[in-house]
């Protein structure tokens, strides 16, 4: 179970207004220009920004400027166009990707990605069909967690996978906050009219998501009483989603904004 405590009435309103105010401030398209998600913004196919969203948010960890820059290189070795390079590539298109690098990620794992995502794409349209079986879709986030553990068992399906890339993706089986996959959930999930997140799947309703905890997330939450775990978790990551769901139930997500914020700019 997850642990959790209601607010009384008046620090109740307090911390929803305020954190409502950091979303109003951080929630919007200039914010963006230093973090991650401005890589599938670069582009309109919904196929592109899955793919480079998935990446960009796989490899979101260390400074943004390098993860951007990396998410770009990457790009750049599929020829500006994701999708067309994944469907339509050959076995010497490959050999560009020797060297990267990125952290622990390597060019073992790029290959990787690049079979599962042809592999994948060749039998759907969409990667949300990855995270869900068809006919199946996320009402909570007990949904999401389910989800989660399927695309981790969907994505090392591939006979002869190389074991070293099973540290790149996580799963809360692996009792992972799983702040990567949270993330790019948000991005494709989430809908509002200030056009950060994309809103492209339909499975997942915006109220199910779980909320990414990182360490600036983690940090900014403990210090306003949104975490009482002691641990760093999928079950930290249950509980601060399931408080921030008192402030807002239908888009508790939001608030990832107004943390990831605050902690990025040493508020707190």
């Amino acid at each position: 179970m997850v642990s959790g405590h209601q607010f009384t009435d008046s620090s109740f309103y307090r911390l929803r207004d305020f954190l409502d105010t950091k979303v109003d401030q951080y929630n919007r398209l200039d914010f963006i220009e230093s973090d991650p998600i401005v890589i599938p913004h670069q582009f309109s196919l919904q196929q592109d920004r899955e793919i480079m969203g998935f990446w960009a948010a796989m490899l979101a960890w260390g400074r943004r400027t390098t993860i951007i820059n990396k998410s770009k290189e990457l790009i750049c070795l599929m020829d500006g166009a994701p999708f067309d390079f994944i469907k339509n590539h050959q076995e010497a298109d490959l050999k560009r990707f020797i060297g990267f690098k990125h952290r622990t990620f390597n060019d073992i794992d790029a290959l990787y990605f690049i079979t599962f995502f042809k592999q994948h794409y060749q039998e759907s349209d969409t990667l949300e069909t990855a995270f869900f079986p068809q006919g199946k879709n996320a009402q909570s986030m007990w949904g999401v967690e389910r989800a989660l553990n399927h695309f981790r068992q969907t994505f090392f399906a591939i006979a002869d996978f190389p074991k070293r890339t099973q540290k790149h993706v996580s799963s809360p089986l692996q009792k992972s906050t799983c702040k990567r996959l949270t993330m790019f959930l948000r991005w494709m999930v989430r809908a509002d009219d200030r056009g950060v997140d994309f809103g492209i799947w339909k499975r997942i309703k915006p109220a199910a998501l779980v909320c990414p905890c990182d360490v600036h997330v983690d940090r900014v939450a403990r210090r306003l009483g949104l975490i009482l775990r002691k641990q760093t978790d999928w079950l930290t990551a249950m509980e601060l989603t399931q408080h921030l769901s008192q402030l807002d139930p239908v888009d508790p997500v939001k608030y990832d904004f107004a943390l990831f914020g605050l902690g990025v700019e040493g508020k707190f």
